[in-house]
């Protein structure tokens, strides 16, 4: 299924249904007295959360989308029929905005959240309702309420408990692949990536963490160059940041330079996330000797001062992940 994070529809409650004027012609009585039924309500608009969700892809085809209109009243004091309310799932993490002003009206946190986002018309009322013992026959009824309108952007935050950056090619979907049961598409060229990919990890005490794999970024993200830019916010709920780096790269201050590239744009996007807790992750130590691997790493410490807590692992060996899930498990 395609990942769509973002929409813009319009959305119409239904009109409430017309009163009515009539009065009761029937043999026993000629002249009977007033019997219009109230018009029914409009239907309303609602949305919930559905944690089966994880894309807004459904309202890319639907840009209009309406309840139904209340029927109008009856003869016989019948009420005309209720119109149907609409009920637009969404998955956890959608904001619901309104496009005049940017206010955010709602945002869905938990499963089967269910929010009134514009309610229906109320009915209008038959002539019965204006009997009084001065107007025996009343000529007189109300005319249902129209149904309101709202131009509202829909904006999905994946809900991670950790997400995992970096440039393209460092080996994030090949982690997430090792170590969930996710099945990201894996190749040797830049942007395999394109999308968020959300892939499950159980703890030993089978508690679930969320973990998500961003498309790369590179230099110029943050002015909308690359990928990452347009799903950095998705990383905005984690509680951690896993910053993969390519160890095997073979100039150690390319491998600076690329820790910065990271840095620099988190820092320009978003500084409470370039402030968010980040841990350090070296991979493809597999293709790399082992004497030359602590050397490389202390001539990287010397120059990055920020590094307060790294890994060394390999994806491919699964070499050093077990310690990094056991400190990340404690930490979620």
């Amino acid at each position: 299924m395609k990942f769509i994070d973002e929409a813009i529809i319009k959305i119409k409650s239904g009109n409430g249904g017309n009163g009515i004027i009539s009065f009761r012609r029937e043999k026993n009585a000629p002249k009977g007295g007033p019997d219009g039924g109230d018009g029914g309500d409009g239907g309303s608009i609602w949305f919930k959360s559905d944690k089966n969700l994880n894309t807004l892809i459904d309202y890319t085809f639907k840009k209009i989308i309406q309840a139904e209109n209340g029927e109008s009243g009856k003869k016989r004091n019948k009420s005309g029929k209720k119109g149907k309310d609409k009920i637009l799932f969404v998955p956890i993490g959608t904001k619901i905005i309104n496009f005049d002003n940017n206010e955010i009206i709602k945002e869905f946190k938990y499963d089967k959240e269910l929010f009134l986002a514009i309610q229906g018309g109320w009915h209008g009322l038959g002539n019965t309702r204006f009997k009084s013992p001065t107007n025996r026959t009343p000529r007189k009824r109300s005319i249902g309420k129209k149904g309101e309108t709202k131009v509202i952007k829909l904006e999905l935050s994946l809900l991670a408990d950790i997400g995992i950056l970096g440039l393209p090619n460092v080996g994030k979907s090949t982690f997430m692949k090792s170590i969930s049961s996710a099945k990201p598409k894996i190749g040797n060229y830049a942007f395999t990536t394109l999308i968020p990919n959300l892939g499950v990890f159980f703890t030993k005490s089978k508690k679930k963490i969320i973990i998500a794999d961003i498309p790369g970024i590179i230099s110029g993200a943050s002015k909308g160059s690359g990928l990452g830019l347009k799903f950095l916010k998705h990383l905005e709920k984690c509680k951690i940041l896993l910053h993969m780096i390519d160890l095997s790269v073979k100039n150690y201050k390319e491998i600076i330079k690329n820790i910065f590239i990271i840095h620099t744009e988190l820092k320009l996007y978003n500084y409470s996330l370039y402030k968010k807790k980040r841990w350090i992750i070296f991979n493809k130590s597999d293709l790399i000797k082992k004497k030359k691997i602590k050397k490389k790493i202390s001539k990287i410490l010397k120059k990055v001062k920020n590094i307060k807590k790294y890994y060394i692992i390999s994806s491919v060996t699964k070499n050093g992940i077990n310690n990094l899930c056991k400190d990340f498990s404690k930490l979620v």
